[in-house]
């Protein structure tokens, strides 16, 4: 398909500089009509300005879509990764990669409403954005066309930019004439900075970049306790009040925020083959996790939870890649779900200055056997002689390679 076969493009617009920069230069180079679709995804940004401004640039009212996805986001997105306990190499609790399945699903859906034939991005050509937007669009709408500025464009720097705006009057904040000094992603689940002054991971993040959180050692010197209440894996109240997803998340967020809890500076591989630097704030996720651990504690059989365990990092893997809808995640989605029926209950825990600690769960389903665990006489039968022929069953092929070894030395 040519760039003059696309008729109608629906553009991920935010209404900062690159993205506006992004729509001039499709409707130069494509002389196509444009579709700018702006999610709020709890990002903490005012979005009104983003519809003004895509007015500005020609764009037709009824082709400027701005919705609110925070409960989507939370219900169908952030909860089903967390009942997973997913964590990107064993730190990143995935912020940034859980959203973009979601944006691009809104795209697609807004592409067959209005009649577009290709959908945009304005992910760059080194990350793992461009993959995610990517291949969750061809997973929802095989032959669509999909373009993608930052490996197309003829821009070198930054400078080539701005003076692209300037020539197409594209309205230029101050702060945006120089490099700004690293790049900012954020939604409801949390934040992350790269770049630029965070380059160096021999250099600590300066205090600067941190948005979601105080710093820990200026945190209260009183402790915060709460309770979460789950069903089926899903938080659904804290402190007994219930929530709905998003404002049970925000709630989390602020407790996190004020305790100074959620900081993550990570090195990690990017699918593309790079390692990257990043700084995340994950405050009402990072709470979550371990209440959600809590609960399992108690109400996931051994073998259940090791199993999810084992499988974990290739669920948090796949998501980070871009696999959201991929049918290796909705397998693993059905397996996760299923552990979960019994997975309600309350978790008690204390916020202090970073840290969460787990202090107290219950639940009707608890497999936890307070009479089978005791030190003095339970109620249960449980012969303690029985334990000897359990481990010599056990150490049986221990004994056997041990007499060979054996065997082998005379």
């Amino acid at each position: 398909m040519s760039a003059q076969s696309v008729k109608k493009v629906v553009l991920a617009y935010s209404g900062g500089l690159d993205t506006s920069i992004i729509l001039k230069w499709l409707q130069v180079t494509y002389g196509c009509e444009v579709v700018t679709f702006t999610a709020d995804l709890g990002q903490g940004e005012e979005l009104a300005p983003a519809r003004k401004k895509a007015e500005l640039m020609g764009i037709k009212p009824e082709n400027i879509f701005i919705d609110d996805l925070r409960e989507e986001f939370v219900k169908d997105f952030v909860f089903p990764m967390f009942r997973a306990n997913a964590e990107y190499e064993g730190l990143y609790l995935l912020g940034t990669s859980i959203a973009r399945p979601l944006i691009a699903k809104r795209q697609i859906d807004i592409a067959r409403q209005v009649g577009a034939d290709a959908v945009c991005h304005g992910a760059t050509g080194k990350g793992n954005d461009q993959v995610r937007f990517e291949l969750s669009y061809y997973a929802l709408e095989p032959d669509i066309k999909v373009i993608a500025p930052w490996r197309e464009w003829d821009f070198k720097s930054r400078e080539a930019l701005i003076d692209f705006a300037e020539k197409n009057q594209i309205p230029i904040a101050k702060d945006k004439r120089g490099e700004a000094p690293f790049s900012v992603d954020a939604n409801l689940l949390h934040s992350s900075s790269e770049g630029k002054v965070l380059e160096d991971p021999w250099i600590e993040p300066p205090e600067y970049v941190h948005m979601r959180t105080i710093s820990p050692e200026d945190a209260p010197d009183a402790v915060t306790e709460i309770t979460v209440e789950f069903e089926k894996g899903d938080a659904v109240a804290i402190d007994g009040e219930r929530l709905s997803p998003a404002a049970l998340l925000t709630k989390l967020n602020e407790l996190g925020r004020a305790n100074g809890i959620g900081r993550l500076d990570l090195v990690e591989n990017r699918f593309v083959g790079m390692k990257s630097r990043g700084v995340y704030e994950t405050p009402g996720g990072t709470i979550l996790l371990q209440a959600h651990r809590g609960i399992e504690s108690i109400t996931l059989d051994r073998g259940a939870g090791h199993l999810k365990d084992e499988l974990m990092p290739r669920y948090a893997e796949l998501i980070y890649f871009g696999f959201w809808f991929s049918p290796e995640r909705e397998m693993l989605q059905a397996m996760i779900d299923k552990s979960q029926e019994s997975v309600s209950g309350t978790v008690r825990l204390k916020l202090y200055k970073g840290n969460v600690r787990v202090t107290g769960r219950k639940s009707p389903y608890s497999l936890y056997d307070q009479d089978l665990v005791t030190f003095e006489e339970g109620k249960v039968a449980y012969d303690h002689r029985d334990a000897a022929g359990f481990i010599k069953l056990n150490a049986l092929r221990l004994r056997v390679a041990a007499k060979r070894d054996r065997r082998s030395k005379r």
